[in-house]
């Protein structure tokens, strides 16, 4: 069902050493991202914290406060440096331990003697009252709290569970997009573009610059949620790069 009335916002947190390190390249939040746009949900914020409970707890607490849906990526394999489970409890305030559900749901893979030995075991730690994510690739599963959605890092796991929960989700109307390429440096185009924007308050215009055969050049890419609306400023738009002097 398409909510209307009020916008469906969302918040990422990327939780790792290794990202913040560099070791490990965050590819999870581009992906959610892209989808969220699809769903019409507004992404409002990405951030990045350490492996340490307090920081997850902190980053947890303040944007399920302000966001319609928080999407966590990462700590929740079998190591003791995957605390996320236990971060987002705490957040919560409340316990976790193996929870049946996702203790079942690892002896399909791990059913020989000994596999599902205590390192694995930690990834069935499921806080209270959380729903189960399904995870089609290695069966640990992810959880969702209320508004908290908990995914792993691994990215064709993120995206699996990111697909179980998609259909889930509130959505918003979805966001359209035009791009202009303007063929011109950006600093030629700030100020008539900012005249443009000025007269077509119901979108969003940015501009993004790029190298093209050792030269510069910009794309112009228009955002709004009425087709009207994106169209009229796409228009104005070329207008204005067409009245643009060229050398």
């Amino acid at each position: 069902m398409t909510e209307q009335s009020e916008a469906v916002t969302a918040a990422v947190v990327v939780i790792g050493d290794e990202v913040l390190s560099g070791r490990t390249r965050d590819t999870n939040s581009g992906h959610i991202a892209e989808t969220l746009t699809r769903l019409g949900v507004d992404l409002r914020e990405i951030r990045v914290v350490p492996d340490e409970q307090p920081a997850i707890v902190e980053a947890v607490n303040a944007l399920r406060a302000r966001v319609t849906y928080v999407f966590t990526t990462g700590g929740i394999g079998p190591t003791h440096d995957d605390i996320t489970a236990d971060a987002v409890a705490v957040a919560f305030g409340v316990g976790i331990d193996h929870d049946p559900r996702a203790v079942a749901m690892l002896q399909e893979r791990f059913s020989g003697p000994g596999e599902l030995n205590e390192g694995r075991l930690r990834m069935a730690r499921i806080p209270f009252g959380a729903e189960l994510i399904a995870n089609p690739i290695s069966k640990a599963p992810g959880f969702r709290l209320e508004n908290v959605i908990v995914m792993a890092g691994v990215p064709a796991i993120m995206r699996a569970m990111l697909d179980e929960v998609a259909p889930t989700l509130k959505t918003g109307e979805p966001i359209l997009s035009e791009t202009v390429r303007a063929d011109a440096k950006e600093g030629d185009v700030a100020t008539p573009l900012a005249a443009v924007q000025r007269a077509h308050p119901d979108v969003a215009i940015g501009s993004y610059p790029f190298m093209d055969g050792g030269r510069f050049n910009t794309n112009l890419v228009i955002r709004s949620r009425k087709p009207e609306a994106l169209a009229a400023a796409r228009a104005a738009v070329i207008e204005m790069l067409a009245g643009l002097p060229r050398s």
